[in-house]
């Protein structure tokens, strides 16, 4: 294992990096402290795995300790909802830039590889941790909070293109580590995609600029609920100087290769497959369910990226595959049956090419989303191969094999999009 790196390092990121909120707080002069004793009250079951202290040595290991330690002492600077929002943004929007800076190797910040999305995901944790055990002497509504700092930190506010005339935008989606009560070391390279390749100019394949704008996606069933995927989508969708030109979700998703998915399906299925919350969808592969909230679509979405150019161009280090499978329950049947050349006519949705989970369902919402404001965009989901090369000691975090397989993939996202955003 690599010796951490000393004080400076960590210094100079606070410096540049946190919000000045908790250098200067707004009511220090006066000594006050608008904050009751931290309440007792249980974390959830995602906050819960914080006990395990590899999460805060990926939290240090990263420099990003000084987040999580004196966020709640900001909090106590706030004396009404509107202060605490803008906290909440400021703090959001400041380790989000904060990871995407150190992903692209442009900060300073611990001895953990640059790209590793796994501090960006505990220091968040670590700081909603905080707000739930907060106890302010105004009116919150502790939910609404959480929210809000959720979206400034995962890029959905404050992360807009950049305007050049003739630069194509394409804007991706990322998740969040996952399956962490078997290996609570896991990275998601989607993730790390997603910061590495944020705000990037990059050449397409027709010779032309692209900029890449991306967001990371939290593996909880309620917050797509609760409309998380079209906040984050609906500002490309709509005309005007934020819009997209390309879109597409990436998510993991098989060992060893990448696929471009040709169908998303409209339905959870992926029971007893819990969420990153411990959660269940409801929903099996005999019962399919559709999620709660979801607007009107047809069953099936195809993608309207440009597949055969990409799986023409792009085949290294890892094979790009079209993958037309599907699981649906036929027009006057009630069984489910696979199939690997996409749906009959009058079909029910069971799962797309990247099944019933939330790697399917980011593809339909966005997608769906996408033919209502956008149809002539190109749209659609990309899997990316299971990242490997944990070290086998549980107590290494990181290994030279995992991260250049996370490199790898990283670059291969970026040659997928190269053409998958040129100019037809």
């Amino acid at each position: 294992m690599m010796l951490l790196r000393r004080a400076a390092s960590a210094a100079a990121l606070l410096v540049t990096v946190l919000p000045l909120t908790v250098a200067s707080p707004a009511h220090a002069a006066d000594g006050a402290v608008a904050c009751r004793p931290p309440s007792s009250v249980p974390l959830d079951a995602e906050q819960s795995r914080l006990a395990d202290p590899r999460t805060s040595a990926l939290v240090e290991r990263a420099g990003f300790g000084d987040f999580v330690r004196r966020f709640p002492a900001a909090l106590c600077t706030t004396r009404s909802r509107a202060e605490v929002e803008r906290l909440l943004d400021s703090w959001g929007q400041a380790l989000w830039q904060a990871s995407v800076r150190r992903a692209q190797s442009r900060r300073p910040g611990g001895d953990l590889a640059p790209g590793d999305d796994r501090p960006l995901y505990w220091a968040r944790l670590g700081m909603t941790a905080a707000l739930a055990r907060w106890q302010p002497e105004f009116p919150a509504d502790k939910a609404a909070l959480r929210a809000r700092f959720e979206d400034a930190s995962r890029g959905l506010t404050d992360n807009a293109f950049r305007t050049a005339p003739g630069v194509r935008r394409i804007f991706i989606s990322g998740f969040d580590p996952f399956g962490l009560d078997a290996e609570i070391r896991r990275a998601n390279p989607s993730g790390s995609a997603a910061l590495q390749l944020n705000g990037r100019r990059i050449t397409l394949a027709d010779g032309t600029q692209g900029e890449i704008r991306a967001v990371v996606l939290p593996v909880r069933y309620a917050d797509f609920d609760a409309g998380m995927v079209e906040r984050a989508f609906a500002p490309h969708l709509a005309a005007g100087p934020a819009s997209a030109d390309v879109i597409t979700t990436v998510s993991q998703g098989y060992p060893g290769i990448f696929t471009l998915e040709d169908w998303a399906g409209r339905a959870r299925s992926a029971d007893p497959y819990p969420d990153n919350a411990r959660a269940l969808s409801g929903g099996t592969r005999e019962r399919p369910v559709t999620a709660p909230g979801l607007g009107p679509g047809p069953e099936f979405i195809r993608t309207t990226l440009p597949a055969g150019a990409v799986t023409a161009a792009v085949q290294t280090p890892y094979p790009v595959l079209l993958n037309s499978d599907v699981t649906e329950i036929p027009a006057g049947a009630t069984v489910p049956v696979d199939r690997t050349d996409g749906p009959t006519p009058g079909s029910r949705a069971v799962a797309g090419g990247g099944g019933g989970y939330l790697s399917n369902e980011v593809a339909y919402r966005s997608n769906r989303l996408r033919a209502e404001l956008a149809p002539h965009l190109p749209g659609g989901h990309l899997h990316t191969p299971v990242l490997t090369g944990l070290p086998a000691d549980p107590q290494l975090l990181t290994g030279p094999e995992f991260e250049r397989n996370e490199s790898a993939i990283t670059g291969e996202v970026r040659a997928v999009l190269e053409h998958a955003a040129a100019r037809r």
